[in-house]
C-alpha cells in the first residue's frame, strides 16, 4: 500500500465533474484522479477549508458518533478499481481490535479529513488509474498543490472515466 496526500478538489469542465486528486506522500510522483458526486465533493472541500457547518452535516456526524464509541479512523485505503469503479475500505480501531468497513472513496475521504486519517492506495490502483506527469514539462518536484493541480487540468481536459477500465 502506498500512502497518498489529498491535493484538492475541483470540478472539472466542461463535463462539471467533481474530481478529487491524490499524490504519492512521501516524494512519490504518481496522481491519483478519482471522480466523486458533486455532495461529496462539497462535503471533502467544506472539510479542507476547516468550515464549521452551524449544524452537523452527515460526515460530522458520523465523526462525532465515533469520537463518542471511542473509535479511531486509523486509515482509508482505496483497495480496488473495477469496472470504471473505486473501491475503498475504512479501517477503525477501539478497545476490541480493528475492523475494516466498505466505502465508497469519496465518503471515506470526507471521514478522513475530518478525523485526520491518512489515506493510503493499494498499488494496483495506482498501477490501473495513476498518472506519472511527465517531468520534462512539470520541471520540479517540490511544487505547491496549486501548480500540481493546474498541470494535472491539462491532463484532464484529454481524459474521460471510461479510460480508467482495468
Amino acid at each position: 500500500m502506498i500512502e497518498m496526500e489529498l491535493i484538492g478538489v475541483r470540478v472539472e469542465m466542461p463535463t462539471n465533474a467533481p474530481i478529487v486528486l491524490l499524490r504519492e506522500a512521501n516524494g512519490g510522483k504518481r496522481l491519483l484522479p478519482i471522480f466523486i458526486g458533486g455532495t461529496e465533493a462539497q462535503a471533502i472541500a467544506l472539510a479542507l477549508d476547516e468550515v464549521e457547518p452551524p449544524r452537523p452535516m452527515t460526515h460530522d456526524l458520523f465523526k462525532n458518533v465515533l469520537d463518542q464509541l471511542g473509535v479511531r479512523l486509523e486509515r482509508i485505503i482505496v483497495t480496488e478499481l473495477r469496472d470504471s469503479t473505486f473501491f475503498a475500505e475504512l479501517e477503525f480501531a477501539d478497545r476490541n481490535g480493528q475492523r475494516r468497513v466498505s466505502s465508497r472513496p469519496s465518503d471515506a475521504f470526507a471521514l478522513a479529513v475530518r478525523l485526520g486519517a491518512p489515506i493510503f492506495a493499494s498499488e494496483e490502483v495506482l498501477a490501473a488509474a495513476g498518472h506519472t506527469p511527465d517531468v520534462e514539462t512539470t520541471g520540479s518536484d517540490d511544487k505547491p498543490p496549486e501548480e500540481v493541480l493546474d498541470e494535472f487540468r491539462e491532463f484532464l481536459d484529454q481524459v474521460n472515466p471510461e479510460d480508467f477500465n482495468g
